[in-house]
């Protein structure tokens, strides 16, 4: 069974930092794209930032120049560092991993960590 767990939410001021972490775990063959996906209430889950297996980044436009995905691929974690936060970045966060099967792969979700930008 695979499991994620997301941690490193919270409440920050507007110009703070977070840093949010993905640890997957359990019976996996492999990992393929990471990514994360916020949603604030009564909207639609968004991309954030991706990153593939072969270290390609893509971010939404308007995080560039703010956030920064990396993957530390022995710990099987994929992390967001969250800088010049500011409040429209308020809402849940998602960890989204695409594990790899014998024929095919599979995204499993993580169950979002909240992060709040207020003063």
């Amino acid at each position: 069974q695979v499991q994620l767990v997301e941690s490193g939410g919270g409440l920050v001021q507007p110009g703070g930092s977070l840093r949010l972490s993905c640890a997957v775990s359990g019976s996996i063959f492999g990992i393929n794209a990471m990514g994360w996906y916020r949603q604030a209430p009564g909207d639609q889950r968004e991309l954030v930032a991706d990153v593939s297996s072969g270290a390609t980044t893509t971010y939404a436009d308007s995080v560039k120049g703010r956030f920064t995905i990396s993957r530390d691929n022995a710990k099987n974690t994929v992390y967001l560092q969250m800088n010049s936060l500011k409040p429209e970045d308020t809402a849940g966060y998602y960890c989204n991993v695409r594990v790899r099967s014998l024929f095919g792969e599979n995204a499993y979700w993580g169950q979002g960590t909240q992060v709040t930008v207020s003063s």
